[in-house]
């Protein structure tokens, strides 16, 4: 059990790494920057992110192992290319600061999700919920363009994803004492605290990153 949850770790921690490094890398080079920015490259690499997470989710326990880590690595690239945003909108001190902040504190959730004997099953339905909600008011605020609402939505989405961390950490404990291929496991379990991380962070860098602007 804890070699595959410090397997799965270690390749969230590389995708992340990974994600950040290209976002920075292309946020630094102009021409890659306008090209995917100013063109219908976003839209483009922003729906082939969605189909690779998809695809990797309901696909990843049947893949061979190397498959699954290439998609892994190739969907964190792709994410860095749509992500190179924050590091014109943002200072990068005040990025490397909250991304160190969230680390703590995905640290700290994932311990208590670890040992936590609680069955978090059960507030699934209101997660859910929770995040059906947040998707429309999100759309909706996109024509209010509210500061209060957009606010009030990264402080919810915080907290729904402070529990979904705790849940996701608890189920890959379960699923190690399954027969599921180990390896596969890893990259199934890294793809979903991966996305977790980047919530959180996202959120996070909202309510308290400084503006470059």
């Amino acid at each position: 059990m804890n070699k595959i949850m410090s397997k799965t770790f270690m390749w969230m921690t590389l995708g992340l790494i990974i994600t950040f490094v290209t976002g920075f890398f292309v946020s630094h080079n102009g021409t890659m920057y306008e090209n995917i920015y100013r063109g219908p490259w976003y839209i483009i690499l922003a729906i082939f992110e969605v189909l690779l997470v998809i695809f990797l989710s309901f696909k990843v326990m049947r893949m061979q192992v190397s498959t699954a880590r290439c998609t892994f690595l190739l969907y964190s690239v792709v994410s860095g290319l749509t992500f190179s945003s924050i590091f014109i909108f943002y200072e990068l001190t005040s990025v490397l600061y909250v991304f160190l902040i969230t680390a703590g504190f995905f640290a700290i959730l994932s311990f208590l999700g670890y040992v936590l004997k609680t069955d978090l099953t059960k507030m699934r339905t209101y997660v859910i919920v929770g995040l059906i909600a947040l998707l429309v008011a999100g759309l909706i605020n996109i024509f209010l363009n509210n500061s209060l609402l957009d606010l009030i939505i990264s402080i919810v989405c915080i907290l729904i994803f402070v529990g979904i961390t705790m849940y996701d950490v608890q189920k890959l404990k379960r699923l190690t004492e399954t027969n599921f291929p180990e390896e596969n496991l890893v990259i199934w379990g890294a793809l979903d605290l991966y996305l977790d991380f980047i919530n959180i962070f996202v959120n996070m860098l909202s309510l308290f990153g400084r503006s470059d602007n």
